[in-house]
């Protein structure tokens, strides 16, 4: 996995309550001594099956959970257990002293091999509190036992940072489980200046937003005004521009198939009556879905009356059950391709001047005319896909931008390496391609609303944890840190698409993203 930033970190929950964000799935280690706190902590923050614990099983092997000639089977079936979770993807708990380094070592190889972060959490539990706690147990240790932990635990607090974990987290507030790509290294204020991971923020420095509405399942009945007032909001805010999906209904991945779904342009269109300077395009069309001289002449028409503000995204589609739902062929991948690669051929001579003839591999047309032309010279084409061989060399010969999914920074840094290839292959300046992403995202300001919004809108066969893994759930200063780091990579627009709107009110909650990025105080942070 993508190694994560060893640092000491906490997130600000609501009242000022300290969270610690832990990566997931990770293998939490817990370190400190004898009545520091950590099975407390433990136990109330995870559900049992994630906490393994030697004292516990010390039982199953011996007279009880004191007996330490159980020792080497207790920690015997506890690797057993841990490797067996770590295959699995399963956030596991090891609860134990975590003083001896050896061991913290050996942790830290088996979640590398693995692909799971690895967290160490300490406990800097003053000497006196270990002491009085441990009096209070049934059975207390001997108080030099207690005070040569203590010792052992200043030298591994001294040395954790250094020692390789993903993340260390000394004296945790309650846990927030978030992807590892989310986690935040530090308080951050802005985006991060291009292609430079280690230096510091700066306003203005990151990427520009656009916002992806892939829903329409509106709690207002009145769809045409909650339309509005999204679009409204999102100008407001600062998303450069609004795309929508070019669906006749619902994909599996967002809904139903009978849950709401607009035709795209005539949305389009209607947007533009009702917005001033956001931009408007579809992520993506595909190039099967109407003749092609047609789809020229409603995107110059989308650009005339919206005042030059269209934007032509394509692609070769995918969704085979739509397609034979309306009665569309369904064809292979290299019919797809060669249509998509007919339509970047033939649009600016349909968008240009005079009435020239197109012949391409399925597509012919005897008069490329489309007038009034569109305001814009030419109209900004974007094409959308991921694949390597032909879609983002399609890319790189014909259009502005390019668009793929952007969670992970390995897929995105290696996606931005192959269509950078096709450029200089071509003879281009991989410079001139806008590099896109598109990124589901649930977003709230602090961690304590986002567990509300993940536990209300999770299905029910779906776990809080998978659930906002796949949605990338996460605060202003986690969404601004992965933003960052993206856009340092080369991306240049970051498309969100937004979980779960149902009206203006997430578009407008994630306006506080975009002002980070444009340097405006976040006025949810600590003074």
């Amino acid at each position: 996995m993508a190694s994560l930033p060893s640092t000491t970190m906490a997130a600000t929950g609501d009242e000022g309550e300290q969270e610690s964000a832990i990566p997931t799935p990770s293998l939490v280690v817990l370190v400190g001594p004898s009545a520091a706190g950590k099975t407390t902590w433990a136990e109330t923050n995870f559900k049992p099956g994630q906490v393994l614990s030697t004292d516990a099983f010390r039982a199953y092997y011996g007279a009880g959970p004191d007996d330490q000639t159980a020792g080497t089977e207790a920690f015997a079936l506890l690797d057993h257990l841990v490797g067996a979770r770590l295959a699995r993807g399963l956030t596991t708990v090891v609860d134990t002293l975590g003083l001896d380094p050896d061991k913290r070592a050996a942790y830290r190889e088996a979640a590398e091999e693995a692909g799971v972060a690895c967290v160490a959490v300490g406990f800097d539990t003053s000497a006196a509190e270990c002491h009085r706690r441990n009096q209070q147990r049934p059975r207390p240790l001997a108080k030099s036992v207690i005070d040569r932990q203590l010792r052992q635990w200043r030298s591994a607090k001294a040395e954790l940072a250094d020692e390789g974990f993903d993340l260390v987290v000394i004296d945790p507030g309650p846990p927030r489980r978030v992807p590892s790509t989310l986690v935040v290294r530090e308080p951050v204020a802005g985006g991060l200046p291009e292609h430079d991971l280690d230096a510091p923020t700066r306003p203005g420095s990151g990427p520009a937003f656009d916002l992806a509405l892939s829903s329409y399942a509106f709690d207002d009945d009145d769809t045409a005004e909650t339309l509005i007032t999204i679009g409204r909001t999102a100008e407001q805010v600062g998303f450069r521009a609004l795309w929508v999906m070019d669906h006749f209904r619902q994909i599996p991945q967002v809904g139903r198939a009978w849950d709401p779904m607009l035709e795209a342009y005539t949305t389009l269109a209607y947007l533009a009556a009702s917005t001033e300077r956001l931009r408007l395009g579809t992520l993506v069309t595909n190039v099967e879905h109407r003749n092609v001289g047609l789809l020229a002449k409603i995107i110059a028409t989308l650009d005339v009356l919206s005042n030059g503000r269209a934007e032509c995204g394509l692609g070769a589609g995918w969704f085979s059950a739509e397609q034979a739902a309306y009665g569309y062929p369904v064809n292979p991948d290299r019919v797809r391709l060669d249509s998509l690669e007919d339509a970047l051929r033939a649009l600016p001579v349909l968008w240009g001047p005079g009435s020239k003839s197109y012949e391409g591999r399925t597509l012919s047309i005897p008069e490329a005319m489309a007038y009034p032309r569109p305001v814009q010279d030419p109209v900004p084409i974007l094409v959308g896909g991921g694949g390597e061989r032909r879609t983002l060399r399609l890319a790189a010969q014909h259009a502005d931008a390019c668009n793929f999914l952007g969670t992970d920074p390995d897929t995105v840094a290696h996606k931005i390496a192959v269509v950078g290839r096709h450029c200089v292959d071509v003879g281009r300046d991989p410079d001139s391609l806008t590099v896109t992403t598109l990124n589901p995202v649930l977003h709230a300001t602090t961690g304590r609303e986002l567990h509300r919004l993940v536990e209300a809108m999770r299905p029910a066969n779906q776990s809080a944890d998978a659930f906002a893994a796949a949605n990338h759930a996460a605060t202003t200063a986690e969404h601004v840190d992965r933003f960052g780091r993206l856009h340092a990579l080369g991306v240049n627009r970051i498309c969100v698409g937004l979980v779960g709107v149902t009206g203006p009110e997430a578009v407008e909650r994630f306006g506080a993203v975009i002002d980070q990025f444009q340097g405006k105080p976040d006025p949810d942070a600590e003074s």
